[in-house]
């Protein structure tokens, strides 16, 4: 362990030699309050940034010890850190020559408080990972400015966003009471027999389609029905009340842009806590909530999709289908089976995004397709099974076909954003207008096969590196050879998630996936070595860009890498 002194007359040192020997600062270095470690040195000014720690000791932070002592307040105050050490950074960052010269950063966050990489808090000290580019005037050191950097910019950005003293006392409890409440709101659900809760008061607009952050000019607060308010009193903020969404069969209708799919997009983010002044801080739901939808194109390895497509001309069984490209009906089957395999209690679907052939079929079309020339039995005779089979609930929004009013328990109307309770008015309707189609489903949902993944359709690695892994945005993950095409999978929050997805999917195969396995064992057994040992097992060394996922979203990547093979 080295001093700051000696690391800063390194640095002076290293001043206009080729840039590789930067590599002579790895290691670790101690300075007045905290410790340095630089794990790894860019080989060049427009690579990969190098990535940093700094191990500051809880007697120099100065937290106290109630901001993090349960796993719900840990995550949260490692996500206020992140977030404040985000500005100080971008406050003092300023380029200072060719390539990522100058830059200090640490991962990019939005409106979700996750488990991350970025902050940890040991019983020791508050680690915080981030990235530097070491300064360069074309391809050689620019030893002043790395010096003023590692020496005197972290040591002020450490100052500014990781003491106690010098950050918003009150700032801080309301983030860290705030991440509590929901995530006791959340377990809060079953008991009342909920899958959803929206609060009163909640804004649910979004700035734009690109921005989500809350829509701050004519949002309409949500309010509850009176039929559908329940009351919480949380540990923290107290009494809280609004809308209850039951388990079983719900619809949300409404008319065009009256804030039908606005209500669905919330609930379905709702499987995450957000950010005080996000206007959705409260609006939880059920933990295996899935968000399903059509998606013409990808592949699909070996899925027993028969419940819902069966008897394919030429005998073509359905029991097993496999496709490179399908079509908007087979992939929303295919969806629904994959999310339930993986353990999914609550469906979540939006017309809009949805195939209709698989929604619904009428009775003038039952009458000129007999059901003997249609394959297809549509999602409105199955979505009452999966409840009663296997006591899995679906929301779904529906601005085009009354016929679901039969099948639902629950019936949602949106007028100008507000919520109206329309059960009994939907049944008053089916029963006065009926339908008089047939029902196609059968007496049952049918079976749900768990699939055993195949270690040798998994590869990594690409030319002459064992693993080779990439992400492009938040929908796209480059593994090996194969591009993972996830613009579709709509529960996933930031970018760090897909990093960690690519590096859980190789973990997987070097430790459980052996022929042996199925897939929600595997996804078990990934999933409860997170949960004991944090995502830096996924790892060779500690990396600062990771964030927490859903194993339905791991799942969801493994499903659409196209070389995935079953049995």
């Amino acid at each position: 362990m080295t001093n700051r002194d000696n690391l800063r007359q390194l640095l002076l040192q290293l001043d206009d030699r080729g840039y590789k020997a930067y590599m002579d600062i790895k290691g670790s270095y101690k300075f007045p309050d905290f410790n340095l470690v630089i794990d790894r040195v860019q080989g060049d000014p427009f690579a990969s940034p190098s990535q940093v720690r700094v191990q500051l000791p809880h007697s120099v932070a100065g937290f106290p010890a109630s901001l993090y002592q349960t796993p719900s307040r840990d995550i949260a105050l490692r996500d206020y850190l992140t977030r404040q050490f985000d500005h100080a950074s971008r406050d003092l960052s300023s380029r200072r020559g060719t390539g990522n010269s100058g830059l200090i950063a640490i991962t990019l966050v939005g409106q979700s408080v996750l488990g991350r990489t970025s902050v940890l808090i040991t019983d020791k000290f508050i680690e915080v990972r981030f990235v530097v580019g070491l300064p360069a005037r074309g391809r050689r050191i620019s030893g002043r400015q790395a010096a003023e950097m590692l020496c005197d910019d972290i040591p002020q950005i450490v100052n500014d966003a990781i003491k106690y003293k010098s950050l918003n006392a009150t700032a801080i409890k309301q983030h860290v009471e705030t991440v509590e409440d929901a995530d006791w709101l959340r377990q809060q659900l079953a008991e009342k027999g909920l899958v959803a809760f929206i609060p009163d008061g909640a804004i649910l607009p979004r700035s734009s389609g690109v921005d989500d952050r809350p829509l701050l000019k004519d949002a309409i607060p949500f309010k509850s029905p009176e039929e559908l308010r329940v009351e919480f009193t949380c540990p923290n903020r107290g009494v809280v009340k609004g809308m209850g969404i039951p388990s079983g069969v719900t619809l949300i209708v409404g008319g065009g842009y009256h804030g039908k799919s606005t209500l669905l997009r919330a609930i379905e983010l709702g499987v995450y806590n957000h950010i005080p002044g996000d206007g959705r801080e409260l609006v939880v739901t059920h933990v295996s909530a899935v968000k399903i939808r059509a998606e013409d194109g990808r592949s699909i390895a070996s899925v027993d999709i028969s419940p819902f497509i069966n008897q394919l001309p030429q005998g073509r069984s359905t029991r097993q289908f496999s496709t490179p490209n399908a079509s908007g009906s087979t992939s929303q089957a295919a969806n629904i089976i994959e999310a339930l395999e993986a353990g999914a209690k609550v469906l979540l679907v939006d017309e809009d995004t949805a195939a209709t052939n698989f929604m619904i079929r009428d009775r003038r079309m039952q009458q000129l397709i007999a059901k003997d020339k249609e394959p297809i039995t549509p999602f409105i005779d199955k979505v009452r099974q999966l409840y009663t089979d296997y006591g899995v609930s679906t929301i779904l929004v529906m601005g085009g076909s009354g016929d679901y009013f039969d099948v639902a328990d629950t019936v949602i109307a949106m007028e100008n954003f507000e919520p109206q309770e329309v059960s009994e008015k939907a049944k008053v309707i089916a029963e006065q207008h009926r339908t008089e189609r047939i029902s196609e489903g059968g007496k049952e949902f049918g079976q749900i096969t768990p699939r055993i993944p195949l270690a040798e359709s998994i590869d990594p690695s690409r030319g002459h590196r064992e693993v080779k892994l990439k992400v492009r945005d938040v929908d796209e993950v480059v593994f090996g050879t194969e591009e993972i095409d996830l613009a579709a999978v709509e529960q996933i929050a930031e970018k760090g998630q897909l990093r960690a997805i690519a590096q859980a999917i190789v973990y997987g195969k070097r430790q459980y996936i052996n022929g042996r396995y199925t897939l929600p064992e595997v996804l078990n057994r990934i999933m409860a070595d997170i949960e004991s040992k944090g995502l830096d097992i996924l790892t060779n060394f500690p990396e600062g860009d990771l964030v927490i996922f859903r194993r339905f979203e791991l799942a969801a990547a493994l499903n659409r890498l196209r070389t995935l093979k079953v049995k």
